[in-house]
């Protein structure tokens, strides 16, 4: 379909509140906060490392028995598992030959609880 750029109306002023952008420039967060937490958002944007999230938010698993529950590879549950590690969203315990792993702290249980409220709405 082509648009005629002719009838598109477009808004004749530019209003800018220079208080709001004002207090609001004075709240913004420093660009490297803005990096991080784009970082951490982005972890939670891949649908298996969200089921392995939500499988240790209710009990600590090792890689065998998430690679049995997700119905993949240990190697594939690994690899998922070092970038939650990485992103400090899951932590890990050894008992003799076995790692078990569990969310890092109760804020990824919140961030994760927060999120599913909102697409449940």
């Amino acid at each position: 379909m082509k648009v005629d750029k002719d009838k598109i109306q477009t808004c004749g002023y530019t209003v800018i509140h220079q208080d709001v952008v004002n207090g609001v420039s004075k709240r913004m967060l420093e660009e490297e906060t803005i990096m991080s937490l784009a970082e951490f958002f982005k972890v939670f944007g891949d649908p298996t490392r969200l089921k392995i999230l939500y499988a240790l938010s209710i009990s600590e698993m090792c890689v065998c028995d998430l690679a049995a529950l997700l119905g993949m590879s240990q190697s594939a549950i690994s690899h998922q598992l070092k970038v939650l590690r990485q992103s400090r969203l899951i932590k890990y315990r050894r008992d003799g030959k076995v790692v078990y792993y569990s969310l890092d702290d109760d804020h990824i249980r919140q961030v994760f609880a927060q999120g599913l409220a909102h697409v449940n709405e």
